[in-house]
């Protein structure tokens, strides 16, 4: 979500709390004026809390095409494609026609596409 959506959100959420239930408090309300005051200061917390807990918008579209060869010697890492350690980034992720990926050695690692490790 962007900065500007969700300040937005924020916004709406924050005058949809306070707004026409505290007309409707202020004038004596009845019965179902308190209960729709209560569920609209309701709704607009949640959308609130939503909003607030929401990720930013840093959503990574990795894409690797006709990638070539990659070799790693002693100890290294051949990827060819994607490489996202732990998992990190939201989006999506592609790799297509990737080539050899080759790693020799104690604790090397290879890959040909995309790589979570």
């Amino acid at each position: 979500m962007s900065q500007g959506s969700k300040i937005t959100i924020i916004v709406l959420a924050v005058v949809g709390i306070m707004s026409t239930p505290l007309v409707w408090l202020l004038n004596g309300p009845d019965g179902g004026q308190m209960i729709g005051a209560s569920m609209q200061a309701g709704v607009g917390i949640v959308a609130l809390l939503w909003a607030l807990f929401q990720h930013p918008g840093n959503r990574t579209e990795d894409t690797a095409e006709h990638t070539g060869e990659a070799q790693a010697g002693d100890g290294g890492t051949a990827v060819t494609g994607v490489k996202r350690p732990k998992g990190r980034g939201i989006g999506s992720a592609k790799a297509s026609r990737t080539g050899k990926a080759t790693a020799t050695g104690e604790g090397s690692n290879a890959s040909s596409g995309i790589d979570y490790s």
